[in-house]
């Protein structure tokens, strides 16, 4: 029997796609595959090994690849959808790559998600632009984003382009990085398909991790790459716990009495979630975190007219598709600087200054964002990217859910 840690649509799912897109007494038809258990209860009361197996990042995309070919999605969008799920698991944001794949299944069955969208550039002014994204996974109109803005930017200096009626579109610092290897500043931002994260004082949530990627580059090294939610931590990081077996800090949840969680099973059980804004508490500062998030909620879905949190906040109510909204912003230095540019240089000098901060702890030298990423790109790319047996049985029954084949079994 495989066995597979999903829960019923009527419980929200990591992204929050689940609730509300489905018939709050329906059970998500994936669950009804023959040959798959569905289990309800916490992992701990029926655990399979949590150990970890390295898979080649070439494996991992002909998994990928076999899922969206079952899917008949269309075969230009197949290689962007792989590359930049797995470029977050390169980068080591686990919670943002393959680790998705089961929602986004979930989101097909249920209709949040079109396969093969249409999108559509809908307004081209100069430089600002408007994508539709057609309700197709958020990894291709938010590719098409930022290869616009970066074109813009070498023309005017600096773009804007928005991208509404999409989905999750996996880790943030994925875009800004692309323009960052174009040699221009980048930012990328996004709204959310949940409510999970209470506001500063409140006590039920009303938006969610809210992140901002943005990104530099340097003349010798890969320059600054900053990822973050602003909650104190994303909700894929409560799931990482759940498939590890693992109790989560005090500080990144609260149950429906404001009082600390601990257990990410009922965490993310939880209807609606509650996690922190990024501080934790008002003392530690979570009204900056919190202030943070409405701005990426201004800029994410605000201006484009997207839902907020995965609901209309016309109607407070979901419809059938998420319309998560992104915003994507580059900058070209040279344009800003003119003739004898020394941007990345400089750049460098700041990085290269940072570092060579006298650490507290020898072991522990300071260091820049983006650090770790890169670190983990080059030992993931020589020893593969490690998956739990949790997460391969989960891979195995969306394979089995949508008729692909499962070309890791010999893993695992």
């Amino acid at each position: 029997m495989v066995r597979m840690f999903y829960r019923s649509a009527k419980i929200q799912s990591l992204t929050g796609a689940g609730a509300g897109t489905v018939p709050p007494t329906a059970t998500i038809a994936l669950l009804a595959t023959p040959g798959i258990e569905p289990i309800h209860s916490t992992l701990r009361a029926n655990a399979v090994s949590n150990e970890m197996i390295n898979i080649a990042k070439d494996k991992l995309a002909e998994q990928l690849r076999a899922v969206f070919e079952a899917w008949q999605m269309h075969a230009e969008h197949i290689p962007v959808c792989i590359e930049q799920m797995l470029e977050a698991d390169l980068m080591g944001i686990d919670s943002h790559g393959v680790g998705m794949l089961p929602n986004y299944e979930q989101n097909r069955l249920s209709g949040a998600l079109i396969v093969n969208p249409q999108v559509v550039i809908e307004r081209d002014i100069a430089a600002v632009a408007m994508i539709d994204a057609g309700h197709g996974m958020g990894h291709i109109a938010a590719t098409r984003g930022m290869q616009l803005a970066i074109e813009k930017a070498k023309k005017f200096g600096i773009a804007l382009v928005s991208v509404r009626q999409s989905n999750h579109y996996g880790a943030a610092g994925v875009y800004s990085n692309m323009a960052r290897r174009a040699g221009l500043i980048g930012m990328s931002t996004t709204g959310t398909t949940q409510r999970a994260v209470v506001p500063t004082l409140g006590r039920e949530p009303r938006y969610s991790t809210n992140p901002i990627a943005f990104a530099a580059p340097g003349a010798q090294s890969n320059g600054f790459s900053l990822d973050m939610a602003t909650s104190t931590v994303a909700v894929g990081k409560i799931k990482i716990a759940q498939r590890e077996e693992k109790s989560i800090p005090v500080g990144w949840a609260v149950d429906s009495s404001g009082a600390p969680e601990t257990d990410p099973v009922a965490a993310l059980d939880s209807v609606p979630k509650r996690l922190t804004p990024l501080g934790g508490t008002r003392e530690l500062g979570s009204h900056k975190g919190y202030g943070l998030a409405m701005m990426v909620e201004i800029l994410s879905s605000i201006l484009n007219g997207s839902y907020v949190g995965g609901y209309d906040l016309g109607t407070d109510q979901r419809g059938r598709f998420i319309n998560v909204g992104h915003c994507f912003i580059a900058i070209d230095p040279a344009v800003v600087r003119g003739e004898g540019d020394d941007f990345a240089n400089e750049l460098e000098r700041l990085t290269d200054y940072l570092r060579a901060t006298p650490a507290a702890d020898a072991q522990n030298p300071v260091l820049v964002p983006g650090d770790p990423e890169w670190a983990s790109v080059k030992r993931r790319s020589e020893h593969g990217i490690p998956v739990t047996r949790n997460l391969l049985d989960e891979i195995r029954a969306v394979a089995l859910s949508s008729k692909a084949a499962f070309v890791l079994d010999d893993l695992g």
